[in-house]
């Protein structure tokens, strides 16, 4: 069975919230989308990652380096422009590198030939899925099935943007810039607490018990099912239209304001809410920057904060590990506490699910 274009998924709105934030700036990290089996998380990343606008990359380099960003290139391309002054250019779909289960280290990270490297006289290095992941999306189904020292390689590159392989005297550097989308089942085993707090954002997503909801699924993939042509054109211009902003989106985002009260509010939120560390409070901003930019705005609101503190803090441990995740209705207590006043937006996700149209942003309806 194909995949429906990825605006006719029926409600998970937090999940499409979260990957379209991601695409507007990956720097924000990792996302976790935790939920059962049979909810539609990894055909809705994977219908996300056809959504992902083409990207320029050099023509031969199996990273996909930017031509136009000599310091993020890999070492072979940037001897290459020093050399030649130019290099050959293509364009290309965003790659997405699935990750296996039983992947191995190398072929997760990649490795030196040191047999070919000592007979060419060059590094020949043999890429890993990080490398083929480069400004693209990397996958992980089940990621609480991978060896922890896996994740935490995989996790280590994504905070970095750099993978380094050393072998033999060898070393070679290459850039992981990548959108990282991880799901799980709870129910088949839990990430230990350190690996669970280094993915920056994360999204729970249940089994939808609406009828009228579950209803329209239905028809939308039958619909889908008896003329896969003609439903993917009837959305075409809905993906397009999405294509479009999430690339005036990246234009816009350098030039987003975040007010200096907004800030205050955020560190206030997380601290009352005891959560560990300051890297909740940094992605709740970037969240909420993107956000803005997919709405067209230079300046952060008051509800683009909500979202990104949601987003943040749904899957972090408290109070050294102590606490577990706090719950969007704790969430919105803390800010209710920190504000004087109602959370500005504590129906949003309850209105948007008894919706039978999805709809994301105000001013469009899938």
């Amino acid at each position: 069975m194909g995949l429906l274009p990825f605006p006719a998924y029926v409600g998970m709105e937090d999940l499409k919230r979260a990957l379209l934030a991601l695409a507007v700036d990956p720097s924000i990290g990792g996302l976790l989308i935790m939920g059962p089996k049979g909810t539609g998380k990894s055909s809705l990343v994977r219908s996300f990652a056809r959504l992902l606008p083409p990207i320029k990359a050099v023509a031969d380099c199996p990273f996909h380096c930017d031509p136009d960003s000599p310091r993020d290139m890999c070492d072979v391309c940037r001897a290459r422009l020093g050399e030649n002054g130019k290099l050959p250019v293509a364009e290309m779909p965003m790659p997405m590198v699935e990750l296996p289960i039983g992947a191995t280290e190398d072929m997760v990270l990649g490795t030196i030939n040191i047999e070919r490297t000592l007979k060419e006289g060059r590094i020949v290095f043999e890429p890993g899925l990080l490398g083929r992941a480069n400004r693209g999306l990397l996958y992980i189904d089940e990621v609480n099935l991978l060896p922890d020292h896996i994740v935490d390689s995989i996790l280590d590159a994504a905070a970095s943007g750099w993978h380094v392989v050393e072998r033999e005297g060898v070393s070679l550097r290459h850039p992981a810039r990548f959108i990282l989308v991880g799901t799980m089942n709870p129910e088949e085993g839990e990430l230990r607490p350190q690996l669970l707090d280094r993915f920056a954002i994360g999204v729970k997503v249940e089994t939808i018990r609406d009828p009228k909801l579950r209803a329209e699924i239905v028809k939308r993939n039958v619909e889908f099912e008896s003329d896969p042509e003609g439903f993917e054109a009837k959305w075409r211009p809905v993906e397009e239209e999405l294509r479009r902003r999430i690339i005036e989106a990246r234009r816009l985002l350098p030039s987003v304001k975040v007010g200096d009260e907004l800030y205050e509010l955020v560190a206030r939120v997380c601290a009352r809410l005891e959560v560990d560390g300051y890297r909740p409070d940094i992605v709740a901003i970037k969240v909420a920057r993107a956000i803005a930019a997919l709405e067209g705005r230079s300046e952060v609101t008051e509800e683009d904060v909500v979202t990104g503190l949601e987003l943040a803090l749904s899957h972090r441990t408290r109070a050294e590990g102590l606490k577990p995740p706090p719950t969007k209705e704790e969430i919105r207590a803390a800010l209710s506490e920190a504000l004087g006043k109602r959370p500005p937006v504590a129906a949003r996700e309850e209105a948007a699910e008894r919706k039978s149209q999805v709809r994301f942003f105000p001013r469009w309806t899938f």
